[in-house]
């Protein structure tokens, strides 16, 4: 369903099995001026939890290169226990991409999980000097 503000608003869900990358709870210090989480902070989360998958993939040293699409579905408040999942949908010969899924754990009270951003990112490899490397086959 589409609010009024034209964010996507998703209905309640269950977490994806498996363990999420990062499990995060934000606090009223990471909110904007509108009373929710700022989108700066959730992309940097973002951002570590694919690279950890990269990392884990790459068996060492990344960085970002490209964020290929971002999508904020609906808010994240101040005391959400935010959950991100990671998957690797690609691999090159010296980059990895990683489809990130988010999603907030709200109102302890009556527990609903729902889905809140996505966003699919793009790694390379590093040697310790910082030059590329090529991605070793999984074994």
């Amino acid at each position: 369903m589409i609010d009024e503000g034209m964010a996507i608003m998703e209905e309640p869900t269950d977490l994806p099995d498996g363990q999420p990358v990062l499990r995060v709870m934000p606090m009223p210090a990471d909110v904007n001026a509108a009373g929710d989480i700022f989108g700066g902070w959730v992309m940097a989360q973002v951002d570590i939890a694919g690279g950890v998958a990269a990392m884990r993939r790459a068996r060492g040293r990344v960085a970002t290169v490209a964020v290929n699409a971002f999508q904020f579905r609906q808010p994240i408040s101040a005391g959400d226990v935010v959950s991100f999942y990671a998957d690797i949908v690609r691999v090159g010969s010296t980059s990895i991409t990683v489809d990130v899924a988010v999603y907030a754990e709200r109102n302890p009270a009556s527990p609903v999980v729902v889905k809140v951003t996505e966003a699919i990112l793009t790694y390379v490899a590093l040697n310790s000097d910082g030059s590329k490397r090529v991605v070793p086959e999984v074994s």
